[in-house]
């Protein structure tokens, strides 16, 4: 294993779960409505730190190999939207269009799993609970806007 490549990857990592440390849930998150079903706050850095860590090895083990340009870059646009997700939902308070921004998401770590898929399984495998959470947060994110219809109206009105 290249361990400064993994170093890289980490810290790319790292980088977008800061925008999340930045930017955490607070009292208007607490009173917005949500489903039955939301995971508690606490399960959200943990689960993160552990998926953080698969997107590092994953890319790890796919930068090096021959024919990883796609893989790549979808790796490179899951990172970016990873990181914008956050600011735009809690810091903005704007939840539609965190709901673009996590759909962005969700399809470039589909992408993910499936070029990456041909390279290396392993690599693909370790997006998979990725993908899952995605899922899970993107249903969130929907419910919450459906839930929420006017303090969705009032964030892209510009007040809040």
């Amino acid at each position: 294993m290249d361990w400064i490549l993994l170093a890289l990857f980490v810290w790319s990592a790292m980088g977008a779960a800061v925008t999340g440390a930045l930017f955490p849930p607070d009292q208007w998150y607490r009173d917005l409505n949500k489903p039955a079903w939301t995971p508690p706050d606490w399960v959200f850095p943990i689960t993160w730190t552990v998926l953080y860590a698969c997107m590092a090895l994953a890319a790890t083990r796919i930068a090096p190999l021959q024919g990883s340009a796609y893989a790549m870059a979808f790796w490179a646009v899951q990172i970016s939207f990873n990181g914008l997700w956050s600011p735009v939902f809690f810091g903005l308070k704007r939840i539609r269009s965190a709901m673009f921004v996590v759909a962005i998401l969700w399809l470039s770590v589909l992408g993910g799993v499936l070029t990456m898929w041909p390279l290396d399984p392993i690599a693909s495998l370790l997006f998979v609970p990725y993908l899952i959470w995605v899922t899970i947060a993107s249903a969130l994110n929907a419910s919450v806007w459906m839930r929420n219809p006017d303090e969705a109206a009032a964030a892209s009105l510009g007040r809040q």
